[in-house]
C-alpha cells in the first residue's frame, strides 16, 4: 500500500510530463479560409490551398461538349440545385483534370458570395478515409466538389467499397452540400482484365462482376474524352499561342508543333502545352 502511494505522485508527474511535450490536436482550417483546401487524411483535417494550379477555361479546346456540361452540372449544384457526381474518363492528357478545376473556378467568378463552392482534393490513396471527409463536410453552410484525380482500383483492392457507399449507399448518403469528381483513364474504374477474370470464374459470372462494376454508376455524369485529330490538337497549340502573345509565323509553329507530337506518338492538350513551353523557352519567352 505504502509503496502504490509512493508510485502514484511519480505516475501522475509522467503524465503530465507527457501531456505538456505532445503537440497540440491537428485542427482543420475554417471553410471560410479559402476556395481549395488538400484532404489530409492522416491527420484528418483540410489544408488551404491558395494558389491552384489551373488553367484557363478558354484554353481548353476540343472538349467543348464535355466542358458545357460540366459547366452546367457544377453552375446547378453552386446554386443549391440538385447535381451529379461526375466521372471524367478516356485518353490521357485531354484536359480532364484541368477541366474540373477551371470548371470549379469559372463557376465561383460568376457566383454571389454565398454560392462560392470550395473544391478538395482527396488523393487516391486516401480514398478509404472518404466517409470521415464527409462527415466533416455533412451540415457545413459551404458547398464542397470533393474532387479525386486519376482514380482507378486494382486487383485485391476494397477500398472502392468505401467509395461506394459514400456517393448513393449507406445509411446517411452523400451530403446534400457535397458533390464528388473523379477522373481516370478506365470507364469502369477497373482494370479489364480484373473484370474478365471474375467473369470466367464465378458461377454466375453477370453477379461476379455487377458490385464492381455498378461503382461507376454511382456517377451520374459519365463524360468520355478521346484521342484528338490533328486540327484539334493544332488548334490547342494556336491557343495557346495566342493568349500567351507568342509572337511566331503560323506555319512554322504548326509545322514544329506537328514534329513534337510525332516524336513523342501522340497528340493531346499536355502534349501542345509540353510543346508551347518548349517554343517559349526558345523565344526567351515566360509564360505569366
Amino acid at each position: 500500500m505504502g509503496q502504490d502511494a509512493e508510485i502514484a505522485p511519480l505516475l501522475t508527474r509522467i503524465a503530465a510530463a507527457l501531456e505538456r511535450l505532445a503537440p497540440p490536436p491537428a485542427q482543420s482550417a475554417g471553410l471560410d479560409a479559402a476556395d481549395a483546401f488538400t484532404w489530409n487524411a492522416e491527420r484528418g483535417v483540410l489544408d488551404p490551398v491558395p494558389d491552384v494550379a489551373r488553367v484557363d477555361l478558354s484554353l481548353l479546346k476540343g472538349v467543348d461538349r464535355v466542358r458545357d456540361i460540366l459547366l452546367d452540372n457544377t453552375r446547378r449544384f453552386a446554386r443549391g440545385l440538385p447535381a451529379n457526381n461526375a466521372l471524367l474518363w478516356g485518353a490521357r492528357g485531354m484536359g480532364k483534370s484541368s477541366l474540373v478545376k477551371a470548371a470549379h473556378a469559372a463557376v465561383n467568378m460568376d457566383a454571389p458570395a454565398t454560392d462560392r463552392l470550395i473544391l478538395i482534393e482527396i488523393h487516391r490513396e486516401d480514398i478509404e478515409s472518404l466517409p470521415r471527409l464527409m462527415g466533416l463536410l455533412r451540415g457545413q453552410p459551404r458547398r464542397a466538389l470533393i474532387f479525386c484525380d486519376d482514380l482507378s482500383f486494382d486487383h485485391d483492392d476494397t477500398s472502392y467499397k468505401s467509395l461506394k457507399a459514400v456517393l448513393e449507399g449507406g445509411i446517411e448518403g452523400r451530403p446534400k452540400n457535397v458533390v464528388f469528381y473523379a477522373t481516370s483513364n478506365r470507364r469502369h474504374l477497373m482494370p479489364r482484365d480484373m473484370m474478365e477474370n471474375e467473369r470466367s470464374t464465378a458461377i454466375n459470372p453477370s453477379e461476379a462482376i455487377e458490385e464492381k462494376v455498378s461503382l461507376s454508376d454511382r456517377f451520374g455524369l459519365w463524360l468520355g474524352f478521346h484521342n484528338c485529330s490533328q486540327a484539334e490538337f493544332l488548334g490547342m497549340v494556336d491557343g495557346y499561342a495566342a493568349h500567351y502573345g507568342l509572337d511566331a509565323d503560323p506555319e512554322n509553329l504548326r509545322a514544329e508543333a506537328i514534329e513534337w507530337s510525332a516524336t513523342r506518338g501522340s497528340r493531346s492538350g499536355r502534349v501542345a502545352w509540353q510543346f508551347i513551353q518548349d517554343y517559349a523557352g526558345r523565344l526567351g519567352r515566360m509564360l505569366d
